[in-house]
C-alpha cells in the first residue's frame, strides 16, 4: 500500500462509517462497463462539496490491489453486480490529489516534476527486479512494468482543474500542465481507466486539443452519471423520513439541480447538514462565501446585472454555453459568466430550454447577499428592506408597500417598465423575504381565470396568511381587488379562508406612482386599506 500508488480504502472506509452516507457504488456499474474500451477516460466536474472526492476515493479503493475491499462493498450496490469481484482489486492505481502537488510546488516545473518522481519511487519500490528503459521516464516506467506483470493501470486524478485556478492567466503554466496530463494518459493501452474529476471541464484552447480522448460529464450535461451529480429525490426523502425533517421544506431549500434522466437532484453537502443539525439553514457560505460570487457579479458584463436580479425574482434567462473556455479568467460576454457560475453550482441549467435560474432558497440567499453589499443603488435597498414590505402588507400598510415598490421600481434596456409583466417583476423583488415563509405560484388558476401572484403559506408558517396579489397597468389598484372578486381567483383558496390577504397594486404611468390596496378577509368579512406613492 502506498501513497500514490495502490493506496489503501482507509478513505472510502471513513465515508462508509460516517452518520449518512449515501450508496452511489453504481458508478462503478459505468466505470466497469468502459474498462479497456475506446471510452476509459472519464473527466466528472462537479461544485465543490458534490462529493468528487468521495468518488474519487471510492473507485480508489475498489480498483486498487493495495487492499482487499470486498467486505467494504459487499452491502452496496455494485456488490449485486455479476462483474463486481471481476475488477475487485485487481489493478495497479495511482492516485494523484493535484491540490497537494501543486500547495507544494513553487511553480509549475515543480509541480509536473515532483508528480513524477513521487510516483517513480512508488513504481520502482514495489517493482525493484524489473529492467527499467529509464527509470526516471514516468510512463515508459509504467510501460515496463506493465509489459512485465501484465497487470493495467487505474489512473484516478481528484481536483485537476486546480492548476486553471492557481494559474487562471498563465497560459504557458496551463498548456504545459495539459501536455503532462496527456503524455501520461493518451493511448497508452496499459491504462484500463482514467478518472479525472474538479469543479470545471476540461480547459479549452482552441486547436490545441491535448485531453481530447476524455468524456466530459458536466453540470451542462452529466449523461449517465446524472444520478452521481448530488442527492437525489428518493434519497433525500428516506433522509427526511430518518431524521424527521420536512420534505418540502428541504426540497426547497436544496434542490434546483435537474438534467435528463434525473429530475431532481440536491445539493449533498447542504442535505447533510440539515439533517445532521436537525436545522434548516444556509450551509452551502460554509464552503462557498458570497464574495466569491460578488466578483463574478459586478463585472456586469453586458445586461448581467439586470439578468441576476430577474432570476431573484424567480425568472428564467436564456445562455449560450459554448462560448465559455472553462477557465475563470477569460471572461468575454455574460454568458461565459453565466456558464462558470453553471460549474460553481450557483446556477441551475435547464438544457432542453438552454436557461439559467437561481435553483434554490440557500443559493438565492448567496445572490441577495452579494447583490446587497454592491453599488446597486435602490435595488440594493428594495432587497433589503424586502421584510419590511412584507411585515407592511401583513400589517396592513398599504401607503408603506407603495414606497417600496417604488423603491424597487427601475428600469433597464433589458426590463421596460411598460406593462405588467414588468410590474411583477417588480413586486417579486420588493417580495423577495416572502420566499422564507410562502410557496410562490404565478398565474395560478382559480375560479374563471388565473391570478397573476399567490403566496401560499409553507407548512412550517400555518399562522401567515395567504396572499393573493393582482396587477394592473396604468388602471386602478380598486379594479384589481374588484377582478379577484368578479373572477373568484380564491375559489381554489378555501382553507385559508380565515386567513387572507387580497392586494391590489397599480402602476399610474402618467403620475408615476404606485398605488396599493390591501383587504383582509376572515371569513367572508373584508376590512380594506388604501395608500399612493409617487
Amino acid at each position: 500500500m502506498g501513497n500514490y500508488l495502490n493506496p489503501g480504502n482507509e478513505g472510502f472506509c471513513r465515508m462508509v462509517n460516517s452518520e449518512i452516507y449515501i450508496d452511489k457504488t453504481g458508478l462503478l456499474r459505468y466505470t466497469n462497463r468502459v474498462l479497456n474500451t475506446m471510452e476509459s477516460c472519464l473527466c466528472v466536474s462537479r461544485p465543490r462539496r458534490f462529493g468528487k472526492s468521495m468518488a474519487a476515493a471510492m473507485l480508489a479503493a475498489y480498483y486498487s490491489r493495495g487492499c482487499d475491499s470486498e467486505e467494504l462493498f459487499s452491502p452496496f450496490e455494485i456488490a449485486q453486480s455479476g462483474d463486481f469481484r471481476t475488477y475487485l482489486n485487481r489493478y495497479d492505481t495511482i492516485f494523484l490529489n493535484m491540490q497537494e502537488f501543486l500547495s507544494q510546488s513553487g511553480d509549475m516545473d515543480g509541480m509536473l516534476d515532483l508528480i513524477r518522481r513521487s510516483v517513480l519511487w512508488e513504481l520502482t519500490e514495489k517493482y525493484p527486479d524489473i529492467r527499467y528503459f529509464d527509470n526516471t521516464n514516468l510512463t515508459r516506467t509504467m510501460q515496463d512494468i506493465y509489459g512485465k506483470t501484465g497487470c493495467p493501470f487505474v489512473v484516478i486524478i481528484d481536483e485537476w482543474d486546480c492548476v486553471f485556478r492557481a494559474y487562471k492567466t498563465e497560459s504557458r503554466a496551463q498548456e504545459q500542465y495539459l501536455d503532462f496530463l496527456r503524455d501520461l494518459i493518451k493511448d497508452k493501452g496499459y491504462i484500463h481507466l482514467a478518472y479525472m474529476t474538479g469543479i470545471l471541464p476540461i480547459r479549452k484552447y482552441g486547436t490545441h486539443s491535448a485531453l481530447n480522448m476524455f468524456d466530459e460529464f458536466t453540470m451542462l450535461a452529466p449523461g449517465p452519471l446524472a444520478a452521481y451529480v448530488g442527492f437525489t429525490e428518493n434519497e433525500v426523502a428516506g433522509l427526511c423520513e430518518r431524521y424527521g425533517m420536512d420534505m418540502e421544506e428541504v426540497k426547497n431549500w436544496y434542490d434546483g439541480y435537474f438534467f435528463e434522466g434525473e429530475s431532481s437532484v440536491y445539493s449533498p453537502r447542504s442535505v447533510v447538514s440539515c439533517m445532521r443539525f436537525g436545522k434548516i439553514g444556509k450551509y452551502w457560505n460554509q464552503t462557498e462565501t458570497f464574495e466569491a460570487l460578488q466578483v463574478y457579479i459586478d463585472l456586469n458584463f453586458d445586461s448581467l446585472k439586470e439578468d441576476v436580479l430577474s432570476m431573484v425574482a424567480g425568472e428564467r434567462i436564456p445562455v449560450n454555453t459554448e462560448s465559455f473556455t472553462n477557465d475563470m479568467a477569460t471572461f468575454r460576454t455574460e454568458d461565459d459568466v453565466l456558464t462558470l457560475l453553471i460549474h460553481l453550482g450557483y446556477l441551475g441549467y435547464d438544457q432542453v430550454n438552454r436557461c439559467v435560474f437561481i435553483p434554490n432558497s440557500e443559493i438565492r440567499f448567496e445572490y441577495v447577499n452579494a447583490v446587497s453589499v454592491s453599488d446597486w443603488g435602490e435595488v440594493s435597498k428594495a432587497l433589503r428592506n424586502s421584510a419590511d414590505t412584507l411585515n407592511a402588507i401583513w400589517q396592513g400598510r398599504p401607503r408603506e408597500v407603495a414606497e417600496r415598490m417604488k423603491e424597487a421600481h427601475f428600469e433597464t434596456s433589458h426590463i421596460q417598465y411598460n406593462d405588467e409583466n414588468a410590474l411583477s417583476y417588480t413586486i417579486s423583488l420588493a417580495l423577495y423575504a416572502a420566499r422564507n415563509f410562502y410557496t410562490v405560484h404565478r398565474e395560478l388558476a382559480g375560479g374563471k381565470g388565473y391570478a397573476d401572484l399567490v403566496f401560499l403559506p409553507r407548512k412550517r408558517f400555518p399562522e401567515k396568511p395567504a396572499l393573493v396579489v393582482e396587477l394592473k397597468w396604468d388602471k386602478n389598484a380598486k379594479g384589481a381587488l374588484e377582478q379577484i372578486k368578479k373572477k373568484e381567483y380564491c375559489r381554489s383558496l378555501e382553507e385559508y379562508q380565515g386567513n387572507l390577504l387580497l392586494v391590489g397594486v397599480n402602476y399610474n404611468k402618467k403620475t408615476k406612482a404606485h398605488e396599493c390596496i390591501i383587504e383582509v378577509t376572515f371569513h367572508g368579512v373584508g376590512v380594506t386599506f388604501h395608500g399612493v406613492r409617487r
